[in-house]
């Protein structure tokens, strides 16, 4: 059982965009749980992309974290593109459970 076409390109837009996508999946599909489990997704990653970037100001320990923490989120962020197109709602590891909250 395959999503449809919208689908898929609604939820890679939502993950791929952040928090343009999850703007867009939000206003045009909001009754679209595949694309709105992604959207949501994207959103989480671009709230810790900005504690990220934050936290990276804070000298020595965030000079050191900052990048690793970065390296570590854009990982996830190609995961999560992968899997929006899967056809399947797999959980990105970490961001998934706090998606759940939105």
């Amino acid at each position: 059982m395959g999503k449809n076409d919208d689908s898929k390109l609604f939820a890679f837009l939502g993950i791929f965009l952040t928090i343009i996508g999850w703007l867009i999946v939000y206003l045009t599909r909001k009754n679209d749980k595949y694309a709105m489990h992604y959207a949501k997704q994207g959103l989480v990653l671009f709230i810790g992309f900005v504690i990220v970037g934050v936290f990276s100001w804070v000298p020595i320990i965030g000079w050191i974290l900052g990048p690793l923490l970065s390296i570590a989120l854009f990982v996830l962020w190609i995961i999560g593109i992968v899997y929006s197109l899967s056809d399947e709602m797999k959980e990105i590891p970490l961001v998934g459970a706090l998606a759940k909250n939105f």
